[in-house]
C-alpha cells in the first residue's frame, strides 16, 4: 500500500501540480487550509504531512501544533520563510523537514522518502497479539486474558499455547507439540495430553466440551474455535 500524504496549502495551483506529481508514488490528500488540515489529518491518519506556513485564518505554526497534539506524525513545513529563526520555530514545534520555495517537486520527492524511511526505522515493531473469540493472547509481553480478565499460564502451558498460536487453525501432532514445548518426545507420551488438560481448564468455559483447544482424533491438537452456527444447527436437527 502506497504511503498516505496530506497537502495543506492555501495556492491551489500549487496544490494541484505537486499533488500530480506526487500521486505516482502516494496517496495524496488535500487541504486548503489549517481547520480542513486538522479534520482531514484525523480522517485520513497520514502517514505524512506536508505543511504550508503562510495560510490566512489559522497559519501553518498554529496548525503543526495542533497536529502533534494530535499525533507523532512526520511533518515538512513548505514555506517562502527561510530566516534560521522560523527554521529553528519549526524543529522547535516538532517539524521533520523544512524546505523553503522555491523548491524542485523531485527534491521535496526525495526529503518526503528520507523522512518517511527515518519514521519507518523508528516505530516499535508490531506485537504479536492473537485473538481466539474471548481468548487473547499477547505473544511478546506473554499476557493471557480471558473474557477481558487475565489468566496465569505456568511457563509450560504457555509454550503450549504459544505453538498452538503459531500453527493456529492446522492440527499438531503431539509428537510436534512434545519436541516444541519439551525438546524431546517424552517417554510418558502422556505428557501432551495431562499439560493440555491443565491448560483447557484455564482458558476453556468448560473444560470437559473444549470449544478452543479441539482434539484431532489418533493425531493432535487444532487451536481455534468451534463453528458455533454449525453447532446450533446440528442441534436444531
Amino acid at each position: 500500500m502506497p504511503d498516505k500524504i496530506l497537502l495543506v496549502d492555501d495556492d491551489a495551483t500549487l496544490l494541484r501540480l505537486l499533488g500530480e506529481f506526487l500521486r505516482h508514488e502516494f496517496e495524496v490528500v488535500t487541504a486548503a487550509s489549517g481547520a480542513d488540515a486538522l479534520r482531514e489529518a484525523y480522517r485520513l491518519r497520514p502517514d505524512l504531512v506536508v505543511l504550508d506556513v503562510m495560510m490566512p485564518g489559522m497559519d501553518g505554526w498554529e496548525t503543526c501544533a495542533r497536529l502533534r497534539e494530535l499525533s507523532n506524525v512526520p511533518i515538512i513545513l513548505l514555506t517562502a520563510k527561510s530566516a534560521e529563526a522560523d527554521k529553528l520555530r519549526g524543529f522547535r514545534l516538532g517539524v521533520d523537514d523544512y524546505v523553503t520555495k522555491p523548491f524542485s517537486f523531485a527534491e521535496l520527492g526525495a526529503r518526503m522518502q528520507a523522512v518517511l524511511a527515518r519514521s519507518r526505522a523508528a516505530r516499535p515493531p508490531d506485537r504479536r497479539v492473537h485473538t481466539v473469540g474471548e481468548l487473547v493472547v499477547d505473544l511478546d509481553r506473554r499476557t493471557v486474558e480471558l473474557h477481558g480478565q487475565p489468566v496465569t499460564l505456568t511457563p509450560t502451558e504457555f509454550r503450549l499455547l504459544e505453538c498452538l498460536l503459531q500453527k493456529e487453525g492446522q492440527a499438531v501432532a503431539e509428537e510436534t507439540l512434545a519436541q516444541e514445548v519439551w525438546g524431546n518426545y517424552k517417554e510418558d507420551p502422556g505428557a501432551v495430553r495431562r499439560f493440555v488438560w491443565l491448560l483447557r481448564k484455564k482458558i476453556e468455559d468448560d473444560p470437559s466440551n473444549p470449544t478452543r483447544i479441539l482434539t484431532v482424533r489418533g493425531y493432535g491438537y487444532r487451536l481455534g474455535m468451534k463453528d458455533e452456527r454449525r453447532m446450533a444447527a446440528s442441534r436444531d436437527e
